[in-house]
């Protein structure tokens, strides 16, 4: 037994190194798709709300763009698709309208294969907001 001599740094390295190390990616990665996730949802909360209250079609759809990028933008996130579309018809008292928000959020520190992001994954969210039943047309 005495001629064990104390290695316990250097086992605590190794410890550290193993496990330490990638426990914190796995933090980190849950963190950066729950901050993507966050904003698509408000982002198609703030599209839709922004679509309602306009006065037309048009501006409503470039409305609801403006206040989705604004919110995306708050939380950092690019590249997002936004989508409005009007169940039955737009303006039309009774009806809904949503907004779907798409992003690609990819992994810390994933490299691209052959130019392809492959740890990457599709985050969606889609908000549906009443028109009003009891609201005037245009």
């Amino acid at each position: 037994m005495s001629r064990e001599r104390g290695s316990a740094t250097v086992e605590f390295t190794w410890l550290t190194l193993l496990l330490l190390v990638p426990l914190v990616y796995v933090v980190i990665a849950v963190f950066e798709t729950q901050r993507t996730a966050y904003a698509v949802a408000a982002a198609s909360e703030a599209g839709a709300r922004a679509f309602v209250q306009a006065d037309d079609p048009t501006t409503a759809r470039s409305r609801a763009r403006v206040a989705a990028r604004l919110v995306l933008a708050d939380h950092d996130v690019s590249g997002a698709a936004v989508d409005t579309r009007c169940r039955p018809d737009c303006f039309v008292p009774g009806s809904t309208v949503v907004v779907e928000v798409r992003s690609s959020q990819r992994l810390p520190l994933a490299p691209d294969v052959f130019g392809d992001p492959v740890a990457a994954f599709d985050v969606s969210s889609t908000h549906t907001e009443p028109f009003g039943r009891y609201r005037a047309a245009p």
